[in-house]
């Protein structure tokens, strides 16, 4: 009795020392501030890309008659392409 009581006591604490561990090791969700940055190199700029940039990238490929795809599937010709045209095109006049 004595022993099954140590047992049980044991496992008490090994589960109150691994509960903190387990909560500290589980992932943080990624915080919304988190940018992805696309640097241009003709233009010597950054351009952040977020909802409104793949709204313009999309205006893009259908301006110009292409397959829609993905910015960062794109040649690097045609995402130079599209950084010409961005300059050329931008914000409210995509």
């Amino acid at each position: 009795m004595h022993r099954a009581r140590n047992y049980v006591a044991s496992l008490f604490l090994a589960a109150t020392l691994a509960v903190p561990a387990v909560i500290v090791a589980s992932p943080i969700p990624q915080d919304a501030s988190v940018q992805v940055k696309i640097y241009d190199k003709q233009h010597n700029d950054y351009h952040v890309w977020d909802d409104n940039e793949d709204h313009a990238w999309h205006a893009f490929l259908s301006e110009n008659h292409r397959k829609d795809h993905d910015f960062k599937k794109a040649n690097k010709r045609e995402q130079e392409e599209y950084w010409n045209w961005r300059h050329a095109h931008p914000d409210g006049h995509s």
